[in-house]
């Protein structure tokens, strides 16, 4: 079988695509890729429109099947294409789009999706959501991105090693430290005073050493379903007089101003407080974000809902308990054994991409209260309880060893491909017959 496959943001374009519409799609892909290679040949195109369907007919001239895998939504999932196409979709959402707007057919994805015959998703709630809008056949499964098997690695290279002493790691870029910033340089701006941040100053390596109790997040700060601003708050307020508290903020963007300016004012706004904050802004090589890793107590997630979050699964993975709310893709792998759940309650929205911002779906609004309290009884664990904090690290790792392991990925989508082959020739004999 040749497996063609697709992304819009590839390894040549990544780094000025960061925190850009659907860059994480690329990641999506490379970590499909190696289980892929075990089911077939595996070709990845830059331009779909021009190869895909000339490697198609290559196929079909020697009897070798062929799918293409656009990872991709699926109003940006070609549809024209000779070539069996499946869009392969991440999605956070109650409902699917199921009317086009903007002038686009696709955006209705049912459109899409009728088309393709079949997709691939991350969770069991985007397939309930398709499914929801397509029919209880659709043929349609969850495949989560394999992280398990690498991450699980590094999580066994860590083991033995300290986790509360203190964590010296390098970093290429910016870091800002609450505890060395002046933050009144960040207040209203007839207010400002005092010493900011050169945002235009050349790169440099700095050195960032971590300890305590340290609850990291890794997130875009420009995608509008992170809510770090509660997970911000509810940090300084938590542990307002807790000097061995830090909360670390990994910020994946393409600009350096753009995703540390509202955060930088926050800090401003949450004083005062004993706790630490610190912003890490730029590139880590993977011995510093292994060492990032294990300094970390707890992975701190409080979004609106997620299609997958591939570093929460990175950090579980590695045997990290979670503070996060169990909804949408994230209730296949939290439970009360790994992470210590935040509270969340359902409110209307509209799709990402509708610029109309029609109210059409929901999304999951976090308890701030709740997200105190998770933070108070998972301080209390870590500092005072390292018999439950050990079982939940294992935890952790079985749980995600389950969902999104290369194993459980290969096994799905061999199933899933055959059964997609299957139900085709079934049309095409019954087509020709016709």
């Amino acid at each position: 079988m040749l497996i063609i496959i697709h992304s819009e943001t590839n390894q040549h374009t990544i780094a000025q695509n960061l925190g850009r519409s659907e860059y994480s799609y690329y990641f999506v892909l490379k970590e499909y890729r190696p289980v892929l290679e075990r089911l077939g040949r595996v070709v990845e195109v830059v331009d779909p429109a021009r190869e895909v369907d000339a490697l198609y007919l290559e196929c079909l001239s020697r009897g070798e099947p062929c799918v293409f895998l656009s990872f991709s939504p699926p109003h940006r999932t070609p549809i024209h294409l000779a070539c069996p196409t499946l869009p392969v979709f991440a999605w956070e959402f109650s409902t699917i789009p199921n009317e086009p707007f903007d002038n686009e057919p696709r955006n209705d994805w049912r459109t899409v999706l009728r088309a393709c015959g079949a997709a691939i998703t991350h969770s069991s709630y985007t397939v309930n959501a398709v499914r929801e809008a397509m029919g209880a056949d659709y043929p349609i499964v969850a495949v989560p991105a394999p992280v398990w098997d690498r991450f699980a690695a590094r999580g066994a290279q860590l083991q033995g090693q300290s986790s509360t002493g203190p964590v010296r790691l390098t970093i290429k870029g910016l870091i800002a430290d609450s505890r060395q910033l002046d933050l009144d340089a960040f207040g209203p701006k007839h207010l400002r005073r005092g010493q900011g941040i050169d945002f235009q100053a050349p790169v440099r390596e700095q050195e960032l050493l971590l300890d305590g109790v340290v609850y990291t997040s890794v997130f875009n700060p420009g995608d509008g379903r992170k809510n770090w601003e509660d997970m911000l708050s509810a940090f300084c307020v938590t542990f307002r007089d807790v000097e061995d508290a830090t909360l670390v903020l990994k910020l994946t963007h393409h600009d350096a101003e753009e995703a540390l300016s509202d955060i930088l004012h926050h800090l401003y706004k949450n004083q005062t407080y004993r706790c630490r904050i610190v912003l890490i802004y730029g590139y880590l090589a993977d011995a510093d974000y292994e060492r990032l890793v294990q300094a970390t107590r707890y992975v701190v997630n409080t979004s609106y809902g997620e299609g997958q979050c591939l570093p929460l699964m990175e950090f579980m993975s590695c045997g990290k308990p979670a503070v996060a709310p169990r909804t949408t893709a994230m209730i296949d792998y939290l439970s009360t054994d790994n992470a210590f759940l935040v509270e969340s309650t359902d409110e209307l929205t509209a799709w990402p991409h509708d610029p109309r911002r029609a109210f059409r779906t929901l999304r999951y609004m976090t308890n701030w209260a709740s997200v105190c309290v998770a933070y108070r009884d998972s301080y209390e664990v870590a500092k005072n309880d390292p018999g439950r904090y050990a079982q939940m690290s294992a935890q952790a790792v079985a749980s995600l060893q389950a969902f999104c392991s290369q194993a459980v990925a290969e096994q799905r989508l061999r199933d899933f491909l055959a059964q997609v082959h299957e139900l085709r020739a079934i049309a095409a004999t019954e087509a020709t017959g016709a």
